[in-house]
């Protein structure tokens, strides 16, 4: 069993990771590495190697066939995300149905075949977000999805005990997903974020590393949301000064 207080306390596990290659789940791949563990990446698009697996959450048979490529894990963290955004009058069937599958089909898919295959002590990290805990028009899907991811770790975490299942919820975190926006629009959201949020900052990817970190050794912990968003739903309404 893990020893969160140990020096490297996933030295020796194999963590795969679904959605690791960039940004915050690349970020996680780094820190496992770090401490002596086995970081596998997993993605529809990940080119197969010794560290890299193709998964696609779509996909059932991709899970099994992974499963059984893999053969015993300590811990899956998946960050997995597929966005059907816009005005619900506008969004599409199949939009709505890919977010979904990556937010909680594969998820299940993934607890289904990879479960059996934890060792003693073994857990799953989800990824969920600030969105579900602070709606916003046009985000109906995202804060669904997300919202639904914490109602499923608990739901898994009593089912498939001991294995213990936790979820991780981001706020606006500078982790590159952002860089697509003109540069202007970018500074002005990040700007916005960090004097709204309580702790007066937009978040960073070894915030949530950590966070990360913590669900996968801390091995007396389960059905629990971990909120990594500076305050981010408590967050006060646009103005010029806090109240």
């Amino acid at each position: 069993m893990t020893n969160p207080l140990a020096p490297h306390p996933l030295a020796g596990q194999t963590v795969l990771i679904v959605g690791g290659s960039s940004g915050i789940g690349a970020g996680v791949a780094d820190a496992v590495r770090a401490q002596g563990g086995r970081a596998v990446v997993a993605g529809r698009k990940v080119e197969p190697g010794p560290d890299s697996i193709r998964l696609d959450l779509e996909d059932e048979a991709s899970i099994k066939a992974a499963g059984e490529q893999l053969g015993e894990l300590d811990h899956v963290v998946s960050l997995a995300a597929n966005h059907a955004n816009g005005p619900v009058g506008e969004l599409e069937q199949d939009a709505i149905r890919a977010a979904f599958d990556a937010k909680i089909v594969g998820p299940v898919l993934l607890a289904k075949h990879l479960a059996p295959r934890l060792r003693e002590g073994g857990s799953f990290v989800l990824f969920s977000g600030v969105v579900a805990w602070k709606p916003a028009a046009g985000l109906a899907v995202m804060g669904t999805t997300n919202a639904a991811v914490a109602s499923l770790v608990e739901s898994l975490a009593v089912e498939l005990a001991p294995l213990r299942f936790n979820a991780v919820s981001p706020g606006i975190i500078d982790s590159g997903v952002w860089d697509s926006m003109p540069a202007d629009d970018k500074a002005a959201m990040f700007e916005n974020t960090a004097r709204t949020n309580p702790v007066g900052r937009v978040g960073q990817v070894d915030d949530v590393v950590a966070a990360v970190l913590l669900a996968l050794t801390n091995g007396f912990m389960t059905g629990s949301v971990l909120h990594v968003d500076g305050g981010g739903k408590f967050a006060y309404e646009q103005s010029n000064e806090r109240p």
